[in-house]
């Protein structure tokens, strides 16, 4: 097992806690809802949706995350800024877990900035995400909307390789880095998405992980499924394969020292929490050996063996 010599932050995130030693704290599993092509969305722009199913999906995450003890956020993805006020009001009343404020649109997600503002949801809202697209537009959002949290997305474009998410997030002499602008926006929580491009590129993410924790002690995490889910060849490899994949894919990050995993669609839940609870159980029971100790009661390995 990894165990990192800096000293490792710790974030508290609408009662969630992520970050730390590996064999400390569970890992933090975040569901995407309402993401494009969702079934249950009858009516990206305006929000229309299934209420029911997705409050069933919801409350099965919730269910499941109390089974495992692997906390769980919600990662809300919108198209247009009518919908995202929907969709937080509705996560926000059926769930008591963080929300993530996701989407393709700046607009949409300033919208949901604004919205979470109005109602009092600061302290449970992670903006997702920061990355080299990232402009003075956002920054002002961010800044005044008091948001503390924030995914940063450390995919760059000059070198894809590992060592290229520490350059993004530090900078250099003529760009300004990640994360002195996260800092220049108000984020003082950064939960570090080391960039999964395809399904072979999970293993870069995962070298990743164990880098920028070394460097910078942040939590850090990225989401792995959405790309076993392009991976064309995988149902070749037998009729659970992309299931059982999916799952590797999660523990592989854990493996290297991720705090929080994005997990793609709400709906894999079921495949996705098991997996990582035993992991994390495996981890844990190991960290005893080399020091480290539970830092909660809440923890997989006091609770699925």
């Amino acid at each position: 097992m990894e165990r990192f010599v800096s000293g490792q932050k710790i974030f508290e995130i609408g009662g969630i806690q992520v970050g730390g030693q590996p064999g400390e704290l569970p890992t933090v599993l975040i569901g995407s809802i309402f993401y494009e092509g969702h079934k249950i969305v009858l009516d990206p722009t305006n929000g229309i949706f299934d209420k029911k199913r997705a409050e069933e999906l919801i409350t099965n995450q919730d269910e499941i995350s109390k089974k495992t003890a692997n906390p769980c956020m919600v990662d809300v993805v919108a198209l247009a800024p009518q919908a995202m006020q929907k969709y937080i009001e509705f996560v926000a009343e059926t769930t008591k877990a963080p929300i993530l404020v996701d989407s393709s649109s700046v607009e949409t997600k300033i919208a949901g900035l604004k919205y979470s503002r109005e109602i009092g949801l600061n302290s449970r809202i992670v903006y997702n995400s920061i990355n080299y697209h990232f402009d003075t537009q956002e920054i002002s959002a961010l800044k005044e909307s008091k948001v503390n949290a924030a995914i940063i997305l450390t995919y760059n474009p000059r070198n894809v390789m590992p060592n290229g998410r520490t350059e993004i997030l530090k900078g250099t002499s003529t760009q300004k880095g990640l994360l002195k602008t996260a800092e220049d926006a108000g984020v003082e929580k950064p939960l570090i998405d080391t960039a999964v491009l395809d399904a072979p590129s999970i293993g870069l993410a995962a070298e990743a992980i164990t880098l920028v924790k070394s460097e910078f002690g942040l939590p850090c995490g990225a989401g792995p499924v959405n790309a076993v889910s392009e991976w064309k060849r995988v149902e070749e490899l037998g009729i659970y394969a992309k299931q059982v994949c999916m799952a590797n894919a999660v523990t592989a990050l854990q493996h290297a020292g991720a705090n929080f995993v994005l997990y793609g669609p709400i709906g894999k839940a079921e495949t996705v929490f098991p997996a990582a609870a035993m992991t994390d159980a495996l981890i844990a029971y190991s960290a005893r050996f080399h020091g480290i100790r539970l830092k909660t009661k809440e923890h997989p390995l006091l609770k699925i063996f």
